[in-house]
Formats: structure tokens, sequence, C-alpha cells
């Protein structure tokens, strides 16, 4: 389940009526519109990077941030260069499938020449990939690996057994690429001359048919295959194509962990490809190296994890020597680890109680790894470099609010992306050492039109629980707060595991709405217990295989705190969430029933034996193995338990979070003489989005709190 994230947030009531207010029509209709800047691509020479901009792909200069030229005219969706950057693949149109994959039409343009060819001759394809040498792009049609040569134009298709539903070649199935984060399985070999790839056999993984309304007379069926927890996976295997010969070989994975491979990587080794190969509960994994002339394959490394690693987070960077840094969580919290070509540890790279949260690259010249961490504390997150060789820790970005960059090819420079809770982004062109250049560009427009408007500012505190942990939080008071007033209390959520929803960062999504609350009359808070991520293992582990149990009685121990608070109405406090926050809210207003008056679920899971396999085996095994971890923490078994006020929502074409799952609730609530609202959206998925659904779906929601809180 990739984050669809909302914070856990508590809201309060007060009555306040302001000349100029943020509203749902000014939030929807694009009024508070942040600037950006987009599609950041550093050049090989490190002194330019390319920007796409509406008359195309433009070209600036570090040194003088001044525009120096247009590289291709036109518009176009995405780009990618050839590692020479003598081409450039450039995305001209594209259907969605699922959250990751999408069909394209693809042109290749030869920077020097001008010459064009399209890709496929013009026919949709999937994740192409230039060839080290740019000499060739491999494709993925109708689920079959092909490459075409951009000299002579030729295609060769390398796979013929792929076919819908049933064998896919170089791709993931729906629940790879909703899980591992990447739609694409396949890699080419440094030397151009090689393909390993991945085959993913789901004929015998179970089905899921959702019906389609549309305006149809009948509703349609969209059929995929979808394996739920404990049940049949996709059989995969990995594959070498030998461009030379035009042969494929069978890799043999038979001595090593092989049940998934999430992640197929580049080495410096002309003739070798890296695997990442894990078991089915995902706490042990091998990393393997591939010899692209012979097929061999050996073992690297191995990490193990007494509860899951997070194989949807994988950071493996080999340097020019074939030795490799590789983040790994086997000290409590995530952190940078040197291996040699062989993979034997040379040293740890970075220690302490904090985590490396984003990898930017290593500078062979100076020996250091770009990083971004919590060093400033787990609220911020800042950028870093680390000299490989003594250990040397250097920071780049600001201390605090949220920060990451974009770094030039020669890490002479970066573009910090900067904010905080209470400041939108800042782009600021800085050298290596962190020294700023130039502004680029701020949002001060934005905030004026947000201050008039009187937003309210964020503050950050901590909420013990129950066990004694201290729980970041924070809270959004009236701008005329008064102490001596008692507010209702709204809780919002997400709580998934390994998720932040409490951070010193801009929202400029749900962060509005929250104001929009506020100023209605209402408080928002939010608060991250166990299970959230960015304060090491021990707090984010003790969930595994009790996914939800420790999660609400954090949130329940947090809206208890609050009632017990001089401004807060212990006798009206709400909660709301979305995805994981669904399912949250679901259980506190059944297991906290007696501390929850309303509650909102968006898209819940109910139970997670109807969720799929990868996500929920990660943290609970399988329902087989763990069958009480799974039904003592539903929501659906307590629903006899329900009193307040509740509204389930849900679209009735979520691909991932099933209608299933708000079915079988409603179902367990209706048996139980539980009186609730529910609200489907016809042929949504699991943002419920498009046309005039948000706007109408947050009105719904305010009307809620409104009335019922």
């Amino acid at each position: 389940m990739k984050k669809l994230l909302i914070s856990a947030c508590f809201l309060v009531m007060a009555n306040i009526a302001f000349a100029q207010e943020i509203t749902l029509d000014k939030i929807y209709s694009g009024y508070y519109r942040g600037k950006g800047i987009s599609g950041i691509s550093s050049l090989k020479d490190g002194e330019n990077y390319a920007v796409k901009e509406r008359e195309g792909i433009v070209k600036y200069s570090y040194k003088t941030t001044q525009k120096v030229g247009t590289l291709v005219e036109g518009g176009f969706e995405s780009y990618t260069f050839s590692d020479d950057e003598s081409k450039i693949l450039l995305q001209k149109e594209s259907e969605p499938i699922y959250r990751h994959s999408f069909l394209g039409k693809f042109d290749v343009k030869d920077l020097k020449s001008g010459q064009i060819v399209s890709l496929n001759n013009g026919e949709f394809v999937q994740e192409p990939k230039f060839s080290p040498d740019g000499s060739k792009v491999a494709f993925i049609v109708d689920n079959n690996l092909f490459y075409q040569d951009l000299s002579s134009g030729k295609i060769t298709q390398i796979t013929n057994d792929g076919k819908k539903n049933s064998v896919i070649n170089g791709l993931g199935d729906w629940v790879y690429e909703e899980e591992f984060g990447h739609a694409d399985f396949y890699q080419w070999s440094k030397g151009s001359d090689a393909l390993i790839f991945v085959k993913s056999d789901e004929s015998k993984v179970p089905e899921i048919n959702i019906p389609i309304y549309g305006k149809n007379l009948y509703p349609k069926l969209m059929t995929y295959k979808y394996p739920k927890a404990g049940e049949v996976n996709s059989t995969v295997s990995a594959h070498l194509y030998q461009l030379n010969s035009a042969k494929t070989l069978d890799l043999n994975l038979g001595s090593f962990e092989n049940y998934y491979i999430p992640q197929v990587f580049s080495t410096s080794k002309s003739d070798e490809v890296a695997l990442a190969t894990s078991n089915r509960h995902q706490n042990k994994l091998d990393i393997l190296k591939v010899n692209t002339s012979t097929g061999a394959v050996s073992k690297l490394i191995s990490e193990t994890d007494n509860a899951w690693i997070e194989t949807d987070n994988l950071t493996l960077e080999f340097l020019d020597d074939n030795s490799f840094l590789w983040a790994s969580e086997r000290s409590g919290f995530r952190h940078l680890y040197w291996f040699d070509a062989k993979g034997s540890l040379k040293k740890p790279v970075t220690k302490g109680n904090w985590e490396i949260t984003d990898y930017y690259g290593f500078n062979p010249k100076t020996k250091e790894v770009f990083i971004q961490t919590t060093e400033k504390g787990s609220l911020n997150k800042v950028v870093s470099k680390v000299n490989i060789s003594n250990g040397k820790m250097t920071l780049l970005s600001q201390a605090e609010g949220n920060n990451r960059a974009d770094f030039s090819k020669n890490y002479q420079y970066f573009i910090e992306t900067s904010s905080t809770a209470n400041k939108p982004n800042v782009y600021t062109l800085k050298d290596g050492s962190g020294k700023s250049l130039k502004e680029l560009q701020n949002n001060d427009a934005l905030l004026s039109k947000l201050t008039a408007d009187n937003i309210a500012t964020r503050e950050f505190i901590t909420i013990p629980n129950e066990v004694g942990d201290q729980m970041n939080a924070y809270i959004i008071k009236p701008k005329n707060f008064d102490p001596n007033k008692k507010y209702p209390l709204f809780m919002y959520q997400y709580s998934g595991p390994g998720s932040q929803s409490v951070s010193n960062s801009w929202d400029g999504g749900n962060g509005l709405w929250f104001n929009h609350l506020v100023q209605k009359g209402y408080i928002v808070a939010c608060v991250d217990g166990r299970g959230t991520g960015y304060k090491g293992t021990k707090f984010k582990k003790v969930t595994y295989k009790n996914l939800g149990k420790y999660e609400i009685e954090d949130q329940i121990a947090a809206a208890k705190w609050f009632g017990k608070q001089s401004y807060i109405d212990k006798s009206r406090i709400g909660i709301f969430g979305w995805s994981f926050g669904g399912y949250m809210t679901s259980l506190a207003m059944t297991k906290g029933a007696d501390v929850f008056r309303a509650g909102i679920a968006v898209a819940p899971v109910t139970n997670w034996r109807y969720y799929d396999s990868i996500y929920t085996e990660r943290f609970l095994q399988t329902p087989q193995e763990n069958p009480d971890g799974y039904d003592q923490n539903s929501p659906t078994t307590f629903a006899n338990l329900l009193k307040g006020k509740f509204l389930l929502i849900h679209g009735t074409a979520d691909d991932n979070v099933h209608f299933q799952n708000s079915m079988e609730f409603s179902e367990a609530l209706i048996q139980g003489k539980k009186q609730f609202e529910f609200m489907a959206y016809p042929d949504k998925n699991h943002g419920i989005y498009g046309g005039q659904t948000r706007p109408q779906l947050y009105q719904k929601m305010t009307d809620f709190i409104l009335a019922n809180l």
C-alpha cells in the first residue's frame, strides 16, 4: 500500500468569522496553486542542467542561472537522455494503466544530427530504456520484451510468450508494481550487449473483477490478477538475453532466495548485472551478481531482519571499482555501508540515532556520498555529504524543514528545494559546499494570499503513549485561540508502516482543508504513533505480526491526552483517515468507540485478508501462519462496538483497496444494527478524483464534521 498521505490530525471548534477565509472554492479553483521547477536533469558537463518548460526542454547554466538554449522545442510529458547525452527520449503521450505503469508513445531525437526516430513505429510501448552506449532502446509491448536499433530502425523481439493475465516479460504484475514501487523489471548490461529480465507467470494467480459502469447498458468488467494475503503469487524467474547470439539463457537461482525479485541493478562492470531476491516473508534478501557472458550467478551479500526488510526501498550503488554502497537497518537505523566488489564489508559509511531518507549519489573525485537524512531531528530532512574514507560529514542544506537536492553531475552545484510547515517551497541554487548562490524561485505570492486569508500556523509538540514513548504531533489552533474555551477535536492520521504525517514540511494539499476547518471553528492536530517512520526500527517494527494493534492504541492514547487538556472538549473528539488511515479510523470508531464521537473512513482496508500479498505479508506473514494478527486487528471483527457517527467512503473501481472491504464492513455494521452513512464514488479508483469529484467529496466531509462534531 503506497502511502496516500493525509496526516494523523485533530480538529477543534470555535465561533470565528473572518472577512477573508480559506474556502473550498478557492482551494479547488487553483487560487492557492504554488510554483515549482519541474523535470530538472543535470547535464554531463556538470555546468548545465535541463528543465521541462512549456516551450520544450530548456538548457540552463548553473553558474549564471540563465537560459543558454533550447535542446528540443515542443511540449512533452517527460524526457530521458542517453548516457552520453547525444540522444534524448521524448514521451509524447500516455495512457495510464496502474499507479506506475502506462502506455506511451515515444520519439528518440539525435541532438547532433537532429534526426528523429519513433519507437515501435509510433505505436504504444511500456518502459523504454536506452542501452548504455545509446545505440538501442529496449521496450515492452503486450508483455513481450523488444529492442530497437536506432541507426537501422530494426526492431528485434526477445520474448514471444507474453500474454495478458498470464505471462509478463520485463514488467512487474500488479502487486510487484504497487508494492516494489516501479513497473520495469529488466536492465541492460553496462556493455550494451545483454539484457537481464524478470519473467512473471501469473496464470495461477486469482483474478479480481471490478465492474465499470460508465454509461454502458451493461457494466464492463476490469479483470486483472491480484494475489491477496496468503494466496498464490506469480512464479518469477530471471533470464539473460545476449544480443550477439540472440540467445536467451535461464538463470539458476535455486541456491538463493528466489520467491520475489524486487529489483534489477546495473553494476560498473561491462559484463555484469545485479539482482535483489527475497523470500516470501521479506525478512531475508540476497544481492546476486550475474555474469552476462556466461550466465553464472553468485551471491554478493545477504540481508536478514527479525521483522521485515523494506524491499520497496532498496538503495544499492556500485562505484567505479565495483565496490558498492548498500543501505541497511541492521543497526536499528537506516544507514549506508560500503562493501568491496566481492561482498565483504569495508566499513559503515554513516552511523547514529538518525536515518538516511534519500541517496543522491557518489563523487569519485572527492570520495563523498550525498544524502538526505534526519540528523537534525525526525521532523526535519536535511541534505549532507559524507566522505566514505574518513567519515567527515558536512551539512549542505538548511538545518530545519524539509530539504531535498538535485545535484549537478560533478556535484559542484545543486538546486535545493526547501520548505517548513509554515513556509511553502523555495528553490535555491547552491554550490557543493552548501553556500547559497541565488534564489531561483519562491512562493511568497502564495504565502501572501494565505496570510491575507488568515492561515493558521502549525505548532509541533510531543505526546506520551501508554508505554512511555514520545510521539511527534502537530496542532493548528484558531488565530484567536482562547485557552479558556473548550474546543471539539477531530483526529486525522495515516499511521502506516514507516510513514510520516507529522513533518516540518509544507502541506499544500490537506493542509489547506485543515485551515478551512479551523476557520469554521476547529483546531487541527496530528500524531504519529508506533509503526511510523524515521525514529528507528524499534519504534517502527514493534507492530510486526500485529498490524493495527499498537497504532490504534496510540491514537486512542493521543485522543485521551488531548481530552485532558483544558482547551479540549473530550466529549467531541472525531477522527479521519484515507487508505491505511481509513483502516485506522474504522478501528477507532469500534475499538475506540468510547473515545471518538465521529469518524470518516475513506477507502479503508477492513481486513488485511483482502489486501495484497506483498504488502500485507511483509508485516503480518500469511493468514495461515498468523490468523489472529489479521482477525483481532480487523474493524469488521469489532463492528458491534460502533457508537458514534460514522461516514464510510469508497470508490467502486478501487484497484488497490477493493470496494469489497467497505462492503464487508458495511454488512457487519448492518447485522449489528448499527446506523452509519455511506458514500460510493462510481468508477473512481483509490485516489477518488476526476471532474468535480474532489470538491464534492471534501464538501461532503466538511458538512459531516460540522453536523456531527
